[in-house]
């Protein structure tokens, strides 16, 4: 087992509801598989309890813990939970984005500007900040940061695709500030994903079936001509949470199918 005796926090273990896995949910359930111990963090309670659910079926172990990744305090509050529950944090995967609301920077609203921004990326920080203490008194760790190829593409969404591009800039900066301390601090770049908050809450905004906009997305991706799934991601998270990428920090990695390498 790559993870056997960590202890891993999900932030974001829920998901949207929808015919497929969320990226949340499918690492924690990988994580669980491999051994970690994982506290499941969700503003949505009754969401992250399924992911137990379905982690306790398969024989793992898990807590849940309601937070709000705004609110300092909530991000506090998972961290003390975890350290009471485990007494450690290894590995703190930040998973929470939203999208709703945005546009292009004309139309975009200062209220959809200011929560897209406030949930994508001082929740990254108000977390990281929470979890660094503990890592550091242990002298390691590994922080992992879903970000977006929107960060580096033509996105046509202003806010989310800013906020993307602080979650990278925040990662770069904490690997290096923390390096001294053996905490290593990376982040995914996921594309076009076949996951419910992209299928169901895209289809619904746009008003379109949710099978045209799969083959839509599918034709846009040079791999297979098909999106990814959650799984994809999942794995990603567990090869930079693992030892096996023990010499690895700063790192923005794309998983996306090959769109980030279309130059021109």
């Amino acid at each position: 087992m790559r993870l056997k005796d960590k202890v891993a926090i999900i932030v974001g273990a829920g998901q949207t509801p929808g015919d497929t896995i969320g990226n949340g949910r499918a690492t924690a359930i990988l994580f669980a598989r491999e051994g970690a111990r994982v506290v499941l963090v969700d503003a949505d309670v009754d969401s992250a309890r399924e992911t137990q659910s379905l982690i306790e079926a398969e024989n793992g172990t898990s807590i849940v813990v309601q937070a709000d990744v705004t609110k300092q305090q909530d991000c506090a509050n998972f961290v003390q939970e975890t350290m009471r529950s485990f007494g450690r944090i290894d590995i703190l995967h930040n998973n929470v984005g939203i999208g709703g609301g945005d546009d292009e920077i004309l139309s975009l609203t200062e209220e959809s500007w200011d929560r897209i921004m406030s949930v994508n990326l001082k929740g990254m920080f108000l977390s990281c900040r929470s979890a660094l203490p503990v890592m550091r008194e242990r002298r390691s760790g590994s922080i992992i940061n879903i970000s977006s190829i929107a960060a580096i593409c033509s996105a046509g969404i202003v806010a989310y695709k800013t906020s993307k591009a602080g979650v990278n800039a925040l990662t770069h900066q904490i690997a290096l500030e923390n390096a001294k301390y053996n905490i290593r601090a990376n982040a995914i770049m996921p594309g076009l994903m076949n996951t419910p908050m992209a299928i169901e809450g895209i289809s619904r905004a746009r008003g379109i079936p949710k099978s045209d906009l799969i083959r839509e997305r599918d034709g846009r991706v040079p791999l297979g001509g098909k999106m990814g799934t959650a799984w994809d991601v999942a794995y990603a998270a567990l090869f930079l949470a693992s030892d096996e990428a023990g010499f690895i920090t700063g790192v923005v990695l794309p998983v996306d199918g090959g769109q980030s390498a279309r130059i021109g």
